[in-house]
């Protein structure tokens, strides 16, 4: 466990920086295209020319070395100009999502402190706090100026940027109220870079399709492995990453080979059977949350081609630290293991006393090696915490770091040397692969002047639908939606409970601490109350109402409850929204959910049969509901399809 399975020693680029590694692609193949995005092409040429104007535009304005640079950006080919800009002048990119709200924003700013910010013209008011200059990478002045700089390669000898500077900070979720700053090195993006490379192949025949959000760490793979390999990235529309039927068609119409998905997403792309129309992918990974042994089952039950590989490892240590291979024997498993350590990563499973645990019995992973972050930015004292001293740190494995970072993951080592992921040892969740602090959304529901305490609990109330629940103790007059109002000023929407259970005080354990137990068995929180009865329906509402019980696995729910106020969450959205248009045979874009203010099962079947109208019309639809009355579901489905393949 100490030496052998630990024996992951490779020689990488150590000594060059992850923009260094492009150029060498930019001299290799000049006029292959680069990044795509809605339309628009961009050669590596040109990506290089573009983002050293800008570079050497950062430069003169005085960014340098470990200097945070911030991001607030939408998805395009400017984001891509700017990721490689920031870290060639030596910077550290921070992104800050448009989709943050402000206060959440205005904080990240505050703690970073960047000198600049790229950003867009519709974006810029937003931002208009704080000693940083926002540079407008659509303004034409700003551009001209750009534009006007040397356009060669900045120098690292003359930016004085190595491969112990700061590549880019990403903030995660903090249990104490406020996001906390993740810094990491040049050296171990690197190594994960290379070491994907090595283990999974890319070069020039490669599409990857960059769909995560930048403030997410996987995105980071997504932007420079295609970039150090002469691959193409295919960049999706905000919002995009999504919709099932949107990814689809992006995969298939630029044939990407490379695609990453939470296993929450994946499952909602199984649910709407179209990757095994995906022919070109060669390759899809998992990470962000556990890979269930049904998401494996059904994957390989479609008869996808392309590989299922799940990855593991948090932000603190460079995207990701274990790798396993999914297979179709995986399938008996009671849970999908997330494997061995990467190149010149090791780990560690300990007891509270620092013993290795033996195998088979659980205790903390710990972290090892080239892949760690510098620490926490302003945080000493949780660098500290969290980064403490290896004592299996061994001087001459150049691999070895003499500090290991504790991840607060409940493991076991398997007989053959795998690694099985079991738990959380702390009230951390993860929620569409984003990590979240139960503590921050109780540290912040604190500061309303309208609550006393607060607990919150994540409930699961189906295979990949994990709910919030908010129990408060309201220390004057206030209800559900005030609150939740008050937690989107200052929370992103996957942190927004969906539902609150106000209560005069909390259950106590015999120590006179709260009983989170308690409340968790107490059953409240999910208890559902009816926005209207279900009644008499309609056919159309009866068939979409039979979709969200079998997606949502309870039946409580009326007409007119809103999909997010009973516990729902995007991706059971998603996955009832592809269930709907394959069940209907119809194609309603995924933006007509997300512009809706309620999602209910009578505004879904209003919606659905809009859209048959437009699809039939009027006399020929209104025709067709009279010729199915009285027919089974399944005689109904035959008669619909039938009608639509002759029309």
């Amino acid at each position: 466990m100490l030496i052998e399975w630990n024996a992951t020693g490779r020689s990488f680029s150590s000594h060059l920086c992850i923009q260094q590694l492009f150029e060498m692609q930019v001299e290799r193949v000049p006029n292959a295209t680069a990044v795509i995005y809605e339309g628009q092409k961009i050669t590596y040429e040109e990506l290089n020319r573009r983002a050293n104007c800008l570079a050497n535009y950062l430069i003169a304005e005085g960014l340098k070395p470990d200097d945070p640079a911030g991001l607030f950006i939408e998805r395009s080919i400017d984001m891509v100009v700017a990721i490689l800009a920031i870290v060639k002048a030596g910077g550290a990119y921070v992104p800050l999502d448009p989709d943050y709200p402000s206060a959440r924003v205005r904080y990240m700013l505050e703690d970073a402190k960047p000198r600049i910010v790229l950003t867009h013209l519709n974006l810029q008011d937003r931002i208009q706090y704080g000693s940083h200059k926002n540079v407008c990478l659509d303004d034409q002045s700003t551009v001209s100026r750009i534009d006007e700089c040397d356009c060669s390669n900045p120098k690292a000898s003359a930016t004085g940027v190595s491969p112990t500077s700061l590549a880019y900070i990403i903030y995660t979720s903090g249990s104490t109220g406020n996001p906390k700053g993740v810094m990491v090195e040049h050296r171990a993006l690197v190594n994960r870079i290379e070491w994907m490379r090595n283990q999974y192949g890319c070069d020039s025949s490669d599409a990857i399709l960059q769909k995560t959000p930048f403030s997410f760490d996987v995105s980071v793979w997504e932007f420079f492995l295609p970039l150090i390999s002469g691959a193409r990235i295919v960049v999706a529309k905000p919002a995009g990453h999504k919709d099932p039927i949107y990814l689809t068609k992006v995969i298939n119409a630029f044939e990407v080979t490379k695609v990453h998905f939470v296993p929450s997403m994946l499952g909602a792309m199984l649910a709407s059977k179209r990757l095994p129309d995906c022919k070109s992918l060669k390759q899809v990974f998992c990470s962000g949350e556990a890979l269930l042994p049904a998401h494996v089952e059904t994957y390989f039950s479609q008869g996808i081609t392309a590989e299922l590989h799940n990855l593991y490892g948090p932000t603190e240590a460079a995207i990701d630290v274990t790798y396993w291979a999914c297979s179709k024997v995986d399938s008996p498993r009671t849970s999908t293991p997330i494997g061995r350590p990467i190149d010149n990563i090791q780990l560690y499973i300990l007891n509270p006393s620092m013993k290795p645990c033996p195998i088979g019995e659980s205790g903390e992973l710990h972290i090892g090696g080239i892949g760690l972050a510098r620490g926490y930015l302003n945080r000493p004292d949780l660098t500290s915490e969290k980064f403490i001293n290896n004592p299996f740190h061994d001087p001459a494995n150049q691999a070895s770091s003499n500090r290991l970072y504790k991840t607060g993951d409940l493991c076991r080592y398997l007989p053959d040397g795998n690694i099985e992921f079991l738990g959380r040892i702390d009230h951390q969740i993860k929620i569409r692969g984003f990590r979240v602090e139960l503590g921050e959304i109780e540290t912040t529901l604190l500061r309303s002047n309208k609550v006393s305490d607060a607990v919150v609990l994540a409930k699961e109330l189906a295979p990949e639908s994990v709910t919030l629940v908010a129990y408060v103790v309201r220390g004057s007059d206030t209800d559900e939606r005030e609150l939740s109002k008050f937690l989107q000023v200052h929370l992103p929407d996957y942190m927004i409970p969906s539902k609150f259970v106000l209560l005069s005080e909390f259950p106590l354990t015999p120590n006179g601490k709260i009983d989170r137990k308690a409340l968790a068995e107490s059953g409240q929180g999910v208890e559902r109350k009816l926005g209207h009865s279900t009644g008499e329906m309609t056919y159309l509402q009866a068939e979409v109402h039979g979709i969200w019980q079998t997606i949502l696995a309870y039946r409580e729910f009326g007409l007119d409850d809103d999909l997010f106020n009973i516990g729902g969450d995007s991706i059971s959205a998603i996955r009832i929204f592809t269930e709907v248009n394959d069940s209907f045979g119809i194609d309603i874009p995924l933006e007509e959910l997300f512009a809706s203010e309620r999602f209910s099962v009578r505004w879904l079947a209003e919606l659905v049969e809009s859209h048959q109208i437009k699809l039939y019309g009027a006399e020929e639809y209104s025709s067709l509901l009279a010729q199915v009355e009285g027919m089974t579901e399944e005689e109904v489905a035959k008669h619909l399809s039938e009608a639509l393949e002759s029309r």
